[in-house]
């Protein structure tokens, strides 16, 4: 059973515009019923100002769909078509008071929707992203260009987030190695910086100098550090693999990767998956180091 906020069941229960907008002058429509989710958005547009006069929407989907499509009509109504479209889908899961992760898709298929519509409105053709891009989910015909837009949008540094921002894999989940590949190369751009990453080898942590920070402020680094670490093992530990914590010094973080992850292609996905995350909750640049330990007790180990 889902956690669903009471702003989601009002919005299920008693939507907001779950209508088609008369005489609407723009329309988007995405999905299909086939694929399980498919939502129409209607607007009627002030051909002088731009302005949003009225959405309504119809849409063929679970109750988050419902709440969601919902919520986008009722945020975007007032606004002009460009303040329309710097709505996120994070803004929409914001105004339901949260989604459970795996129906964030229902926000990501709104902005989709308005995106369409605001294109028709405009008489603009939007790029077909099966064109463009490899299909990567054939059951929801998802393409690598969808996900790496929606894993930038939304920070995503994992397999089941793609899957429940997306569906993407949600279905027979052969595409899982495809969708892991993609994720792999967003984060390997992401995590790009000016400053080279160093080969760390024979490191000795004795001979790494102090930091300045308090006793206190490390302790409560290495809280969240181990805390990101635990939360990621379980699914690592599905596919054999095992992640353990070495060390922690000057904004270096040193893991070692065990099982299945030892020499994995992917192996490079799970190392950038925990530096971004690392580093976004400390709120500062941490990089990540994948080491063998040799002697834990003297300190010494190799990249």
């Amino acid at each position: 059973m889902w956690d669903y906020s009471e702003k989601v069941k009002q919005h299920f229960f008693n939507p907001n515009n779950a209508k088609v907008v008369e005489h609407a002058n723009a329309k988007g429509d995405v999905g299909s019923i086939s694929c399980g989710d498919a939502l129409s958005l209607t607007l009627k547009v002030n051909p002088d100002t731009d302005v949003i006069e009225d959405a309504g929407f119809q849409t063929f989907g679970c109750g988050s769909a419902i709440a969601s499509s919902s919520a986008l009509t009722t945020i975007i109504i007032g606004k002009t078509l460009d303040e329309a479209k710097k709505v996120t889908n994070q803004e929409i899961a914001d105004y339901l008071d949260g989604l459970p992760p795996e129906k964030m898709h229902c926000s990501v298929m709104g902005m989709e929707a308005l995106e369409a519509a605001i294109a028709d409105y405009r008489g603009e053709t939007l790029d077909d992203h099966h064109e463009e891009g490899e299909l990567i989910c054939k059951c929801f015909a998802i393409d690598d260009v969808l996900i790496r837009k929606v894993v930038a949008e939304n920070n995503l540094t994992t397999l089941e987030q793609v899957v429940n921002y997306t569906k993407a894999g949600g279905g027979c989940s052969s595409c899982h190695e495809k969708i892991e590949l993609v994720l792999e190369d967003c984060l390997a751009q992401a995590s790009a910086a000016p400053k080279a990453k160093p080969v760390a080898r024979n490191i000795d942590v004795t001979t790494l100098p102090t930091s300045a920070q308090t006793q206190e402020q490390l302790d409560s680094e290495l809280a969240i550090i181990h805390e990101v670490i635990d939360t990621a093992r379980p699914a690592i530990q599905a596919d054999g693999g095992d992640i353990e914590f070495v060390d922690f010094e000057n904004d270096m973080l040193f893991i070692t990767l065990r099982g299945a992850c030892t020499g994995c292609g992917l192996a490079g996905m799970t190392v950038h998956g925990i530096e971004s995350k690392i580093s976004l909750k400390l709120k500062r640049s941490i990089t990540v180091y994948p080491v063998q330990v040799e002697d834990k007790k003297e300190g010494a180990y190799h990249a």
